[in-house]
């Protein structure tokens, strides 16, 4: 597949810059492949177009504050995005603006009792510090660090009065296991109530963890899909998990994949069934995949010529994709992270 397939002109307008007041207003495109119909709806309409014995997969990973800023001796900024901790005081991580040569002094902007020093220079921005601090990295960035919104969402250089509420929107309601670097999307949109109306209808939930990584946001620059290198992310199926995923196919309900992160998860195991594992995953969906387990799909509206809209297209086929997108643009719904939502069933 060409890469250039994937393209599409989005008014700028239409990138979300802040979620709904409310988790559940954002709108829902809903478009059934079995005959083809499209509908415009809310999100909290959610419960009644599902069916009874539908199992929805979400995706229970936990967003870490993880943008923070050193300061050089000198006294510029340098941007920093942390990625993971490989040891106590090592912190693998990707920097901007360090310059060409390491700086041996450096601090953190907003805990300038805390110093790092890099230790290793890698490719493409990344670098391993060494932390002077004895605590984890989790609970550094979360006293200092800020979420890490995609760059299409305009926050200031510095802390400003958003902080707080980016902390609690680019969070799904039930994340549990801190690691991610980016929010599975599809799932900002639920809320308790609405969890409970689901479940009340008896359509059943279950929860996959994968730690969405930075990759998720790069664009494929590669001509085709085919020579893209797609990034690997870290995914857990429990056993509870597994068991509600085959039991769900054994007795002929639907499986719904809540985002693309969970229909990565999902489509990495064996056509067989599931098991209780934890591994990575460097699967790159682009038609003609042929789908092993997910029978409908809840997504945001993605970047162009990102493996996001290529799982989309895999999913529908290409030329529906396209009418997808077109019909969102013309009816004006709010694209990527903060944006609204689409059911493909």
């Amino acid at each position: 597949m060409r890469t250039d397939e994937l393209d599409f002109d989005l008014p700028e307008e239409l990138i979300a810059q802040a979620p709904p007041a409310e988790r559940t207003a954002s709108r829902l495109m809903h478009y059934c492949r079995g005959d083809g119909s499209l509908a415009h709806r809310v999100f909290s309409d959610l419960p009644g177009i599902l069916r009874p014995g539908d199992l929805l997969v979400f995706n229970d990973t936990r967003v870490l504050p993880a943008r923070f800023a050193l300061r050089k001796s000198t006294g510029g900024r340098i941007d920093g995005l942390f990625l993971d901790e490989p040891g106590a005081g090592h912190w693998r991580v990707l920097l901007r603006n360090l310059g060409k040569t390491p700086h041996a002094s450096l601090a953190f902007a907003d805990a300038p009792e805390i110093s790092a020093q890099v230790i290793r220079i890698g490719p493409d921005g990344e670098y391993e510090l060494q932390i002077s601090s004895p605590e984890p990295a989790a609970v550094v960035l979360e006293r200092i660090g800020r979420m890490p919104l995609p760059p299409y969402i305009r926050r200031d250089k510095e802390h400003d009065q958003r902080d707080a509420a980016d902390r609690e929107r680019y969070q799904t309601v039930f994340a549990r296991h801190a690691g991610a670097v980016a929010a599975p999307t599809a799932a900002l949109h639920f809320s308790g109530p609405l969890l409970e109306q689901l479940a009340a209808r008896g359509i059943e939930q279950t929860f996959v963890t994968l730690h969405v990584g930075p990759g998720t946001f790069k664009p494929v620059t590669a001509a085709t899909l085919k020579e893209h290198a797609m990034h690997a992310e870290r995914y857990s199926i429990s056993a509870e998990a597994a068991a509600a995923l085959n039991r769900a196919r054994s007795e002929h309900r639907r499986i719904i994949a809540i985002g693309t992160t969970s229909a990565r998860v999902l489509e990495s195991q064996s056509p067989e069934g599931f098991v209780s594992r934890e591994g990575s995953t460097q699967l790159l969906i682009y038609p003609p995949y042929q789908w092993r387990h997910v029978d409908a799909l809840l997504t945001n509206f993605h970047l162009p010529r990102s493996t996001l809209i290529a799982l989309v297209a895999a999913f529908v086929g290409l030329e529906t994709q396209r009418m997808l997108y077109r019909a969102a643009i013309e009816e004006r719904y709010r694209f990527f992270s903060f944006g609204d939502a689409m059911l493909v069933e």
